[in-house]
């Protein structure tokens, strides 16, 4: 992939002359300036840098970005960034999808792009609604919730995004606030210099349809006694005053307090998001308290295209074909005179 050594992007550059239409106050304003400012320090040409989207809020996002980019169909946005990406390898392609558009229509397509490890970045933009479509039960709502189509409350029970991917084989999945662009952008560079799919989960509220359905852990107020941002290779410690933790007690995990019971910060589980077995890594996507946030997983694999190439070149190599004509003219073969 062609960098941009020789020119140095500012987050302008990734801005579109179109009029950004989100509502006044959603979270989609925070995950569109963190990715125009993520960009530039991918070291991409823009030229190079393709956004696919499905439908629903978030798939507006193409617009506003002065790259190469298509505003596809209902879930299938997997499936055309596939072909994208697998027709030119050299291009940074990201699938910009909600809840509703990737795990309900979209739900087969989202499962095997990340099972097959294509070198592609999915950014989900989680607000348990579907938004465009005036408010909605998607498959991330909760039980009892609210909505048009569930007056009474909703009865099904919820896709949890993290848990679905790591069972889908997910090398990469990280989780993070629609409150936090500092985080998010981070994370974001982060998913670029992965080779693999990557998977980020936006917590992103919708101040029209769903408002506040993270603000018990998301709130600032609240925010740091709420959730624990995992990071590689460090302990697993949270809390305003950094005293709370995670142990595994027998098959679960359990908050301790430091200082309490003899806990030192010794004894608590340190991070290893590059752990290829996922017990752990599902054991903290599970959790409601705290809610884990931050690069969760980031275990390196094989990509599909590179099975693909290896598969070719033994094919080729062991072929007694060398040309087409070989090919058609091999086996049995008629003259017509």
């Amino acid at each position: 992939m062609e960098t941009t050594a020789e020119k140095k992007y500012t987050f302008k550059d990734f801005q579109s002359d179109q009029e950004v239409r989100w509502c006044p106050g959603c979270d989609d304003y925070v995950i569109l300036r963190s990715m125009q400012k993520a960009l530039p320090e991918m070291g991409v040409k823009k030229e190079d840098v393709v956004f696919i989207s499905g439908i629903g809020c978030s798939s507006r996002f193409p617009y506003y970005m002065n790259t190469y980019g298509m505003h596809s169909i209902h879930g299938r946005a997997p499936g055309i960034a596939s072909g994208v990406k697998l027709a030119n390898p050299d291009l940074s392609v990201w699938v910009v999808t909600g809840d509703g558009d990737s795990m309900a229509i979209g739900g087969n397509h989202f499962i095997h792009v990340l099972r097959r490890n294509i070198d592609l970045n999915i950014v989900m933009f989680n607000n348990e609604i579907y938004g465009l479509t005036k408010g909605q039960f998607s498959p991330t709502s909760l039980i009892g919730q609210k909505t048009k189509s569930s007056p009474y409350g909703n009865t099904q029970p919820p896709f949890t995004p993290g848990e679905l991917a790591l069972g889908a084989k997910a090398r990469f999945f990280a989780r993070i606030g629609g409150n936090v662009p500092k985080d998010i952008t981070k994370i974001l560079i982060e998913a670029h210099k992965f080779k693999g799919t990557s998977l980020l989960e936006v917590l992103q509220n919708c101040v029209i349809f769903n408002d506040g359905c993270y603000t018990n852990f998301t709130d600032k107020a609240v925010k740091e006694d709420k959730q624990i941002y995992l990071e590689h290779g460090k302990p697993m410690i949270f809390g305003k005053n950094r005293d709370k933790g995670l142990v595994l007690n027998g098959l679960k995990l359990e908050v301790v307090t430091i200082g309490e019971n003899g806990i030192t910060e010794e004894d608590l589980l340190v991070h290893n998001a590059k752990e290829k077995d996922p017990t752990m890594q599902q054991m903290l996507v599970r959790l409601d308290y705290p809610v884990a946030t931050g690069i969760i997983r980031s275990f390196d694999d094989v990509t599909l295209e590179e099975r693909e190439n290896a598969l070719t070149e033994q094919v080729k190599a062991n072929s007694k074909f060398t040309k087409a004509d070989d090919l058609f003219f091999a086996g049995e073969t008629y003259e017509v005179k």
